[in-house]
């Protein structure tokens, strides 16, 4: 997701939020935090008089060192929800004021005392119309050198999607995932290796797919809708999309606790999170703001694709995320 910042000016930035009038929001960059800029912290700016300061991309291992270190420059940040999940147990994260930040339509799943929905989303199958003969009809494809040559891509870190992406090619029916079977898994990307192409941002899975450098590839369905918005000759397949979600924090210590939970208040209203779905084909969290969105904007998001959607198992991977990154950046590396 782009909109990266330098790392010194994001330094510079971030460092300067320690005024009450002033707090840092961080995310990952990219079409993504542009339109949580425009959608969110522009009208919070208007309205609080509150300057929102940019930072990017989220980085587990820097708010994790900045809340142990105690100095921590971010107020807000934009993660998935696994690692909220595991971060608020590991005593990372500020508990919501739910006073302050109102409840009442926010989506369950996606609520927790320590994170708030940000967006909800799907992995879908994204391919370069001119880098691919044919259509590929499934996750099974990503697999399929001989029907399917060229690159492909897929997310660079250890979390949800990639294992279970293997497990389904392999024949592993969506009801049967968890517990996850590492060893299946690894040995089905084996198969692959050589042809995977990573990606680390969405930003750069977008370049990827544009250019054609992957002829395809599993994109967050948002990073496809910009695509689509720019004009690029993409195809996309929603069967056995994998959804999850993002969800907003507060590190433990933030300097601007207070203008951090009005911020999560502002974003997660109806108006601002229809607003952001809209400008990103990412679906909303508040439950009310469909009704702020054009019909056919609501019909584009992943929870119009519900047949065949596979819920991926934030719960799962944040009990055995630690477990698994190890395999996973070990085999990576060999």
């Amino acid at each position: 997701m782009k909109l990266i910042l330098t790392g010194i000016l994001a330094g510079l930035l971030a460092a300067t939020a320690a005024r009450a009038d002033e707090m840092v929001f961080t995310s990952w960059g990219g079409t993504t935090q542009e339109a949580q800029t425009k959608s969110w912290a522009a009208p919070f700016e208007a309205s609080s008089g509150i300057k929102v300061l940019q930072d990017g991309p989220t980085d587990y291992g820097k708010l994790k060192a900045m809340v142990e270190g105690g100095s921590v420059a971010w107020d807000v940040v934009d993660v998935e929800m696994d690692f909220a999940i595991k971060a608020a147990k590991d005593g990372l994260l500020e508990p919501i004021d739910f006073n302050v930040v109102p409840k009442t339509d926010l989506d369950p799943r996606f609520t927790t005392d320590h994170a708030v929905g940000s967006f909800y989303y799907s992995f879908v199958l994204a391919w370069n119309k001119g880098a691919v003969s044919g259509e590929p009809a499934g996750w099974a494809d990503m697999f399929d050198l001989t029907k399917f040559p060229g690159k492909r891509t897929f997310y660079k870190w250890s979390a949800p999607g990639v294992i279970e992406i293997a497990l389904l090619a392999d024949g592993v029916p969506a009801d049967k995932l968890y517990p996850l079977d590492l060893d299946r898994a690894f040995k089905k990307l084996d198969t692959i290796k050589s042809e995977i192409v990573w990606w680390d941002s969405g930003a750069q899975s977008q370049q990827l797919i544009a250019s054609g450098e992957a002829a395809f590839g599993q994109l967050w369905n948002g990073r496809v809708f910009a695509l689509e918005q720019d004009g690029a000759d993409v195809g996309v397949s929603w069967k056995q999309n994998m959804t999850a979600a993002d969800v907003l924090v507060i590190p433990k210590g933030s300097k601007n606790k207070a203008s951090a939970m009005k911020f999560l208040a502002a974003a997660t209203s109806p108006k601002s999170q229809a607003m952001f779905a809209e400008a990103s084909g990412y679906a909303p969290i508040n439950t009310a703001a469909k009704a702020e969105m054009p019909a056919d904007v609501v019909k584009s998001l992943p929870d119009a694709y519900v047949d065949g959607q596979i819920n991926l198992d934030m719960n799962y991977w944040a009990e055995n995320r630690d477990k698994i990154a190890e395999r996973w950046y070990a085999w990576q590396a060999k």
